[in-house]
């Protein structure tokens, strides 16, 4: 038997170990060459990583929520002649394996919740009656699907953030015509591993709130003029654009106001104790999705006309709630803004993403009688609920800078005019 060791690879941007979030091979399982393995999480973003050889699979190191040093041993393959799955005898152990292939946060945890380790496939009945949404599974477990005349929409998958795994496949299948597989026993407590994409979350939100000392700072504001400006430009908006929502106007305004306060486009480095000021505005765009908190971001927003933001925003909200975000679309934000829409409550507390130093919160629009003019009338409020690092953005500073947006986003022509620079 000739065997080949394949060992944790190592990720790129200084990363020492990763963790594993789901295994896709198990011991005695025939793979080949560029079949999907196992999904990892470093503290950057999940990848998968697919088989640099064809054999089967002899043991593997580590169970989800494990973390193995890169240079361990991950999976040992036999690669004799016959022992792949397609026959193929693999690559030759002293040939350097593939780099993995780079992914976004894959479905590594839900919204509220992680999923369960993977437990043995068998033990998870599929659903009876289709679920809805995005139905997560492998290129190969979908042709496996498709071969068995198997509805994925009907399989309860095992798998992080319910992906379907093979052995989910061999249940189904397995399954007798008919059975009443929708009755689940009930348990008092059940127990959630923490892993992946949740547990970077959790530990990031932790460091901040630990690390920062927060401010917070909530502002009201009319807009009842942007809404008729939104409004309008919808009836006008290019055949291909989406309808506008308040977030491109306000990252417009945003991009507009740190001109004059430069001081909240910054990130810390705490390693050099040195805090580095951007010109250019790289705008993390909070989005709730299926995997969790994601913030892909909007670079050089300053430079971008309303449409363009607007199509940014709409195609990196997309990206990465199908998980197909990169990297680099999930990194290098100098400042973010986050809204919950119409869910976004009365005032909020955002938290900050380190290593940035401000966070704008948008709540949610409602029209209500105030005094305007000397009368009272109907007007449409919105409250900005914005954090600041207070050891580098004084009280003042922040509450200028909320002002002056507040400023733009009541009297929005203001927001295209082009500044006017003194001589």
């Amino acid at each position: 038997m000739s065997q080949y060791v394949f060992k944790m690879p190592d990720l790129g941007e200084g990363t020492v170990d990763a963790e594993i979030v789901a295994w896709h091979a198990k011991p005695g399982d025939a793979v080949t060459e560029d079949q999907l393995i196992v999904e990892v999480m470093t503290d950057k973003a999940a990848v998968e990583v697919p088989a640099p050889v064809s054999g089967r699979v002899i043991s593997i190191t580590g169970a989800p929520g494990d973390k193995v040093a890169v240079g361990s041993p991950l999976i040992v393959f036999d690669v004799s002649d016959g022992a792949a799955a397609d026959g193929g005898a693999g690559r030759p152990a002293n040939v350097a394996p593939d780099a993995p292939k780079p992914a976004t946060p894959s479905g590594a945890a839900k919204t509220g919740g992680v999923a369960a380790a993977s437990a043995p496939a068998a033990s998870m009945p599929a659903a009876a009656a289709p679920r809805q949404g995005r139905v997560m599974a492998s290129p190969a477990n979908r042709r496996r699907a498709r071969e068995a005349g198997i509805d994925l929409s009907t399989v309860a998958g095992s798998g992080p953030g319910g992906r379907i795994l093979r052995g989910d496949l061999v249940a189904a299948q397995s399954r007798p015509a008919g059975a009443d597989v929708s009755a689940e026993t009930s348990a008092e407590t059940s127990e959630i591993k923490v892993i992946g994409l949740r547990r970077l979350i959790a530990e990031r939100m932790s460091e901040a709130k630990r690390n920062i000392p927060h401010f917070a700072y909530v502002e009201e504001v009319d807009v009842t003029e942007l809404e008729s400006l939104r409004l309008h430009l919808n009836l006008s908006r290019p055949a291909e654009a989406a309808s506008l929502s308040y977030l491109p106007l306000v990252v417009m305004a945003l991009t507009k106001v740190l001109e004059s306060f430069p001081q909240c486009n910054v990130l810390y480095d705490a390693e050099r104790g040195v805090l580095v000021r951007h010109r250019a505005v790289h705008v993390g765009i909070a989005t709730q999705t299926s995997d969790g908190l994601k913030v892909p971001v909007v670079r050089n927003a300053q430079s971008l006309g309303l449409w363009e933001v607007a199509a940014e925003i709409r195609r990196l909200a997309e990206r990465a709630r199908s998980n197909k975000a990169t990297r680099d679309e999930l990194a290098g934000s100098t400042i973010t803004v986050t809204s919950l829409g119409k869910l976004g409550g009365i005032a909020s507390t955002p938290i900050i993403n380190a290593p940035e130093v401000a966070i704008i919160g948008l709540n949610k629009a409602i029209e209500r009688p105030v005094v305007h003019h000397g009368a009272v009338a109907v007007r449409r409020i919105m409250n900005l609920s914005s954090s600041f690092d207070h050891r580098f953005v004084d009280g003042y500073d922040a509450a200028a800078m909320i002002q002056a947006l507040k400023e733009l986003l009541e009297h929005p022509a203001m927001i295209f005019i082009p500044k006017v620079k003194s001589k």
